[in-house]
């Protein structure tokens, strides 16, 4: 097997940050090789680097690609040459249609008129090959993080694409969805292409991977041969470099009373007043329990906790929301943090984070008042409290005035888990609070939730990974098409029932 890719001692600095230090790696023409590290390892600079994303000249060492010396100066370089990257945080333009999408930049037109026919016909092949029904004609931002994720790897698929590399692509998928797409992979493989995937779900490495490179601090640490019957465990120490005998850490919860209570929610889609999307759910968290919600993708989870928090989902919203045995007004989201609620949401490009600020502005945004006197903000304060959190939850950042943008997902993952926690919850609701984070920080994340369980707060869970909600979760509650069908406790619950409440409501 020939090689089609080997980057030799690439190095890239950013200002008070080596991100890459000497790092290689081989692809072999035709197979799927794996990319593991923790967050702000450095595994999507090295892809950026790749991909010309940052361009040659911007780093030190040599990328042959197909047999020659490759020196891209962006990224359309490097697309001429059959290598398409579709990034962690997804690149589409949410007021263009699907077909749209596909095709910018790349649009089927004859005599500079685009035919819209071939457009929308094309696209529908290519949404089929990856899975999603949604017409062609269909505005992005009417469907799903996850949904725009299939559409970014039908995009690619539009091109004439020799290496495809997917930088986390099933974070926001379903496992169903989720096994889809790696079966596409494989059906890609047999056709001729070559894959690099990024991935923190090691199972998922595992089942397509043919190698795996593992990066540490910036710096390439092993290469495995995943069809030598690689151990999770293998990757997860060369990973973080020390064994990891629990994925969650260990607890003896003994929950109080009931904090929270949710009463007959009912919630109509925004722009189809016929269409309920949460219908009649009820449920509660005590004091001190960390509580699952588990479903399928367009289930009604993050319908729910959104229309809960200020109502900053859905229309016509009813029902009763208490805490501590006395209603609450949560009809803004102003009201809601004031009332005690929480809402760390699960896209936190979009709504999470501001992305062209820095980790202190970040920090204290959801609770400005708490550094600030007259209405004038205590920069230092600020700094002060945004340290304080980056030093808690150990995010990777030379400085807490690094802008958000710079971070690795899962780093911004913790800016936003930051801004909530300061705003001092009784129960902090987490919509996919690991998506797109390693097993190291998942950890760390887990911890952290522990820790305000002990705290006698209120945690509600919503994970698309059911193992997360089982080896997390006193109590889980199961959703199907908007309405909450079962509840399990830690002992009654397992996957199989889990689905089995799903597919028998």
């Amino acid at each position: 097997m020939a090689t089609l890719l080997e980057m030799r001692q690439i190095t890239k600095e950013f200002p008070g940050v080596k991100a890459l230090n000497q790092v290689n790696l081989k692809v072999e023409e035709g197979e799927i090789h794996a990319i593991c590290g923790e967050n702000g390892a450095g595994k999507s600079t090295l892809m950026k680097v790749l991909s010309g994303v940052y361009p040659a000249g911007s780093y030190d060492g040599e990328i042959f690609y197909d047999g020659a010396l490759a020196q891209f100066r962006n990224i359309r370089d490097s697309e001429d040459r059959g290598i398409i990257i579709i990034h962690q945080e997804l690149a589409l333009v949410p007021q263009l249609s699907i077909a749209e999408n596909i095709f910018l930049g790349n649009e089927r037109a004859g005599k500079g008129v685009i035919d819209w026919h071939e457009t929308n016909q094309r696209a529908e092949d290519l949404l089929a090959k990856v899975g999603l029904r949604e017409p062609p004609t269909t505005v992005v931002e009417k469907i799903g993080v996850g949904k725009q994720q299939l559409v970014e790897i039908a995009k690619a698929l539009s091109k004439d694409v020799k290496l495809l590399i997917l930088d986390e692509p099933t974070a926001s998928l379903q496992e169903n969805d989720s096994r889809k797409l790696l079966d596409l992979m494989l059906e890609l493989k047999a056709q001729g292409v070559t894959s690099i995937i990024i991935s923190h779900k090691l199972n998922e490495v595992r089942y397509v991977a043919d190698t795996v490179t593992i990066i540490r601090d910036g710096s390439s640490v092993s290469t495995l041969d995943a069809k030598a019957g690689l151990s999770e465990d293998k990757i997860v120490h060369d990973m973080v470099g020390r064994d990891m005998t629990n994925r969650f850490p260990e607890h003896n919860r003994v929950p109080a009373e009931v904090l929270l209570e949710v009463n007959n929610w009912n919630a109509w889609h925004p722009e189809h007043s016929d269409r309920q999307v949460i219908k009649n759910a009820s449920f509660n968290v005590r004091a001190g329990e960390v509580v699952g919600i588990a479903g399928l993708m367009g289930s009604g989870r993050t319908e729910l906790a959104m229309s809960i928090f200020g109502k900053s989902y859905g229309r016509n919203i009813s029902g009763e929301v208490k805490l501590k045995g006395q209603p609450i007004d949560v009809s803004t989201v102003d009201r809601a943090i004031k009332a005690g609620i929480s809402y760390v949401t699960e896209d936190r490009k979009s709504l999470g984070l501001v992305l062209d600020e820095d980790i202190r502005f970040n920090t204290t945004l959801a609770n400005l008042e708490d550094v600030s006197s007259n209405g004038v903000l205590n920069r230092n304060e600020e700094t002060r409290i945004a340290e304080q959190y980056r030093e808690a939850l150990a995010t990777r950042t030379p400085s807490v005035f690094q802008k958000v943008v710079n971070l690795s997902g899962g780093n911004q993952q913790k800016v936003v888990l930051a801004k909530w926690l300061f705003t001092s919850p009784e129960v902090l609701i987490l919509d996919e609070p690991t998506r797109g984070i390693d097993v190291g920080a998942k950890y760390e994340i887990y911890t952290i939730i522990n820790d305000l369980a002990a705290q006698g707060k209120g945690v509600v869970v919503i994970s698309s990974e059911m193992p997360e909600l089982l080896g997390m979760c006193d109590r889980i509650y199961v959703m199907s098409e908007g309405a909450l069908v079962g509840e399990l406790t830690a002992k009654e619950a397992s996957q199989e029932r889990i689905m089995s409440l799903i597919v028998n409501e």
